[in-house]
């Protein structure tokens, strides 16, 4: 099948793909053998995509897969942020393209909603070089544009099944490249601050009861904040306590 030809922005050097197994494995093994900052690696069709903790991700044609090669100048603790950057560009790319698209807004640490529903996810992958310093970032995002798994632990949607017109994935490539473009630049020039900000405002479940699931505990509190890290606060009966990864449900 031919691979469409996005018109993206200067900064991004694309590696399109019909089928992957996975975008996120692909970027991270252009990036170790050296890819540049902007490396954008675009697959159709995935047949063994993951999101967080190695969870699988359903990857039908007609939605959109994508891992960028991030080489950020900033502490490695301070790289987490820019999922939060993603995040902020996802949710703008779906107000450009589906507009009208209900209840968008971003769960901690990495989706956005539609409709109280899953319709998007990015997952950050790094790693470190000899010096210990952060070598690179991984980012990877999946939208959900013309389909959404029935079974997932979180409820999914998608552009379609929200009753909209789904964009193209190529559509929904150039215009999410490009707003990530504009949100990163601001983050280099401003800091976390204003994208801390931003999210913030579009943040799901802040200041209710959440239920956070740890790999050996979950946690009850109130969804209090956001750090300058990008953890999140929770108000517990035991006192403040700070997460730093975990899986957020509404109270039950």
């Amino acid at each position: 099948m031919t691979v469409p030809d996005p018109v993206l922005p200067a900064a991004y050097r694309l590696i399109a793909r019909d089928t992957l197994g996975s975008t996120n494995d692909e970027a991270r093994r252009l990036a170790r053998e050296g890819a540049a900052d902007g490396t954008l690696v675009w697959a159709l069709e995935q047949t063994a995509g993951h999101g967080r903790r190695g969870r699988f991700w359903s990857s039908p044609r007609g939605n959109l897969y994508l891992s960028l090669v991030v080489r950020p100048a900033c502490a490695p603790e301070c790289a987490a942020q820019l999922g939060f950057v993603a995040a902020l560009a996802v949710e703008s790319t779906l107000s450009e393209l589906a507009p009208g698209l209900a209840g968008l807004v971003c769960k901690w640490p990495n989706d956005v909603l539609a409709g109280g529903r899953k319709i998007a996810g990015i997952l950050l992958e790094s790693e470190m070089g000899a010096d210990a310093r952060l070598a690179f970032l991984v980012v990877g995002v999946g939208i959900n544009l013309a389909a959404a798994p029935p079974d997932a632990e979180f409820p999914a949607t998608s552009v379609a099944g929200e009753g909209h017109a789904a964009p193209t994935p190529e559509a929904a490539l150039e215009t999410f490249a490009r707003r990530f473009e504009a949100w990163a630049r601001r983050w280099r020039a401003e800091g976390f601050g204003v994208v801390r900000d931003a999210w913030l405002a579009r943040a799901v479940a802040l200041g209710e009861a959440i239920e956070v699931r740890l790999d050996t505990a979950t946690l009850h509190g109130k969804f209090v904040d956001i750090d300058q890290h990008g953890t999140l606060l929770l108000e517990t009966e035991g006192g403040l306590r700070q997460v730093s990864a975990g899986d957020v449900f509404p109270a039950r």
